[in-house]
């Protein structure tokens, strides 16, 4: 079993910054993808950002492209999405999910409990 602990949500205006962190513990020997998903009121969850263990891959959803940033720290099991230049349509639950990437599929098995983002206008 995983445990994700996610952290960095908040209130943000139009044009700023916020960083989401997510440390994963537990059984994650099986794991080597970590990534970020966010859920809008009303809309399904989407895929924002994901990263292979060793950075060799990683995946963005186009409205994101260009402002935010996924990155990881392997030794403290850590995954970060810093996101700039947000914009009102950003707000949502992030959450933070681990699991694989084979044969150019990402397959996400372990959920955080999710992070609220808002940003105003």
């Amino acid at each position: 079993q995983v445990q994700l602990v996610e952290s960095g949500g908040g209130l943000a205006q139009a044009g700023g910054s916020l960083r989401l962190s997510c440390a994963a513990s537990g059984s994650i020997f099986s794991i080597n993808a970590m990534g970020w998903h966010r859920q809008a009121p009303g809309k399904q969850r989407e895929l924002v950002a994901a990263i292979t263990n060793d950075g060799s891959v990683i995946n963005y959803a186009y409205s994101v492209k260009g402002r935010f940033t996924i990155s990881r720290d392997n030794a403290k099991n850590t995954v970060f999405l810093q996101m700039n230049s947000l914009k009102p349509e950003d707000t949502a639950v992030y959450y933070c999910a681990v699991g694989t990437f084979t044969i150019s599929r990402w397959d996400f098995g372990s959920w955080g409990q999710g992070t609220q983002v808002t940003v105003s206008s």
